[in-house]
């Protein structure tokens, strides 16, 4: 190379500092906005939500219509848990994908309500509640079934989720 000096240990130039600094402020401030707040939700569920005031209200709200959902099914009022979906929902399971409420509701018929009743309780736990625009929410979790003398099932979800005239609903619902 014809210089002493090794390579990668060139003297640092204005510009690079500048790039180095602007990349340090760039990681401190993604780093400050991914800090979340962990804590205990209703039913002792593990649940993260940004500790933003303005996006606050909405992570309860959602938080609220999954707990709505949850007493829905387990007092077997399907169209109660249902209610969390828009209309034109989808749903990604094991049978593929199904479209609309009443899809879904054919689904849960088959795999959960056979007898007009829920087989099992459900439950949620592991909920992370995410906004990804103003009016668009992404959520996270583990659904859990237990009792009705049967084995437990548990499975993790995401859920797709719009701020509509009447509240928050899913669009989206993929669950394993």
């Amino acid at each position: 190379m014809g210089s002493n000096r090794s390579v990668g240990h060139e003297p640092e130039t204005r510009p690079r500092k500048m790039m180095r600094r602007c990349s340090v402020l760039l990681v401190a401030a993604v780093l400050a906005a991914c800090s979340r707040h962990r804590g205990p939700a209703p039913g002792g569920a593990n649940v993260s939500v940004n500790v933003s005031p303005e996006y606050a209200a909405d992570a309860a709200a959602i938080r609220a219509m999954l707990n709505t959902s949850a007493v829905g099914w387990n007092r077997g009022e399907l169209p109660v848990y249902l209610s969390a979906y828009v209309d034109s929902a989808t749903a990604m399971g094991r049978t593929g994908l199904v479209r609309g409420v009443q899809g879904i509701e054919g689904q849960m018929r088959a795999a959960y309500w056979r007898t007009g009743r829920p087989l099992q309780t459900l439950s949620y736990d592991h909920l992370e509640i995410r906004p990804i625009g103003p009016n668009q929410s992404i959520v996270t979790g583990q659904y859990i079934l237990t009792g009705g003398g049967v084995p437990n099932r548990t499975g993790w979800f995401t859920t797709i989720w719009v701020r509509t005239r009447a509240g928050w609903r899913m669009v989206h619902d993929h669950s394993s």
